[in-house]
């Protein structure tokens, strides 16, 4: 595995003037350089916890289990990628059943989903991966560069019928997304790889920010702050809200301070397809080990803390939903 860079990263998060709580989770691992940005759905809380859950379960992903994971044969991915890119495109992916099965054992959660746009970075490239309308972006003086494509309506529209940004966005339906963590069993994830340098700002925002301002706008406000990303992500909040703060919005800027230049090659955007039913089912047995870790008896004194994680327990359901998978499994093949 290849060296980390050296980061600097501010993460806001802020429920808007509108909505009654806050749907938007922002993940910010700095022990594993994971970073993202998770736009809850479902209301009565369940946006809430999906977008929570799909970020701690790349927590665990990254931290406990990473080395498992790599190694697993089951959940190949059917390319060689840098072991970050790989990490990355396998957690959305126990993302997506986490929240799916979680939804599924919970009447309360029916329905319930999340987008993500998540980053992860190894030596001089990052990762971008993403499902949704949740934006990953490169700032420069000169340009905002967009990283991710949306998975909207109004985006394929915009593919389709070759409307401009502001053509689109004045169509109705806007906000449908056509791609979200947690609503199918199985999930298509996208997925580049890109290098940095010393002195590059990469941000990510949910659509309380990109879905209120169009590139341009966003580049004009981030770029007044670009000396001082802390400044710049307040700055693109308060724009969000002096937009009447519709939505949840959620921004984390990363400034890229020091990087170990390597071989590793960038990656072109690729959407990686659903999983196989022997992958679904390996997936289920990493969600129990997941559980398990969590629910297993706290370490004695001097041992390493566990990161702790508001409403984790719900993997508690998990390890029942295996059980009855098993069960299932056995009758079919009597």
């Amino acid at each position: 595995m290849s060296s980390l860079p050296k980061l600097r990263v501010v993460g806001k998060t802020d429920r808007g003037l509108v909505r009654p709580g806050n749907e938007d989770y922002i993940h910010l691992d700095e022990a594993n350089l994971v970073f993202a940005v998770c736009d809850g759905m479902g209301g009565h809380q369940a946006g809430e916890i999906a977008s929570m859950t799909a970020a701690e379960t790349l927590r665990a992903v990254f931290s406990a289990f990473a080395r498992e994971i790599l190694e697993d044969p089951r959940l190949a991915l059917g390319r060689t990628l840098p072991y970050s890119a790989d990490l990355l495109v396998k957690g959305v992916r126990l993302a997506n059943r986490s929240v799916g099965l979680q939804a599924a054992a919970n009447a309360e959660l029916s329905g319930m989903g999340t987008t993500i746009v998540a980053v992860s970075f190894e030596a001089d490239i990052a990762a971008i991966a993403h499902v949704g309308d949740s934006r990953a972006y490169r700032l420069s003086e000169q340009a905002l560069e967009p990283l991710t494509s949306d998975h909207s309506w109004v985006a394929e529209m915009q593919k389709t019928h070759q409307l401009s940004e502001s053509e689109a966005n004045s169509l109705v339906g806007r906000n449908v997304i056509t791609r979200a963590l947690g609503v199918r069993e199985t999930v298509e994830v996208d997925l580049c790889v890109t290098k940095v340098k010393v002195g590059d700002i990469l941000l990510m925002c949910s659509d309380g920010l990109c879905g209120y301002a169009d590139d341009d706008e966003i580049f004009r406000v981030a770029r007044r702050s670009i000396q001082n990303i802390e400044q710049l992500a307040d700055d693109l909040v308060q724009m969000a809200n002096d937009r009447g703060g519709a939505d949840n919005v959620s921004v984390i800027a990363i400034e890229v301070l020091a990087v170990s230049p390597s071989p590793l090659p960038e990656v072109a955007p690729i959407t990686f397809p659903v999983e196989t039913p022997e992958q679904l089912a390996a997936e289920v047995e990493w969600l129990g080990k997941f559980a398990a870790e969590r629910l297993a008896p706290e370490k004695e004194p001097g041992d390493p803390p566990k990161p702790k994680a508001k409403g984790w327990l719900l993997f508690s359901i998990l390890a029942a939903l295996i059980v009855v998978s098993v069960l299932i499994f056995i009758l079919v093949t009597k």
